[in-house]
């Protein structure tokens, strides 16, 4: 049985432009990135869960929701405050399988998710 895959998304520099004016991210409508809303729609349809996360604070949900809301991201979690260090995955393989049940794709700031193929 195939199931649906979870992607989890970064807001700043992947979905939005990063800004490193803080004051302006939380009070100037952000930029969509190219490719964002597309690729949503794609994976969405592909049944895929999207889950976004930031390093945003939790005190500033509800701007962060308004925002994606005015801009058309849709998702179906989000998960704020996990700061500006490296984030891990570790997940187990699936019983008498071999292949691998997480991946990591690294972007460059502000390039967008357009470009990402097959997954």
């Amino acid at each position: 049985m195939n199931r649906p895959k979870t992607i989890f998304l970064d807001i700043d520099g992947t979905l939005i432009e990063h800004s490193e004016n803080i004051a302006e991210q939380f009070t100037k409508t952000p930029k969509l990135l190219d490719g964002t809303l597309e690729k949503l729609s794609e994976w969405d349809k592909k049944g895929y869960n999207i889950i976004l996360t930031t390093g945003r604070r939790e005190g500033v949900r509800d701007i962060t929701t308004k925002q994606l809301a005015e801009l058309g991201i849709f998702y179906d979690q989000l998960i704020m405050g996990l700061g500006g260090g490296i984030r891990v995955i570790i997940n187990d393989r699936k019983k008498d399988k071999e292949n691998d049940t997480a991946i990591a794709i690294n972007l460059k700031r502000n390039e967008g998710i357009g470009n990402i193929e097959n997954l």
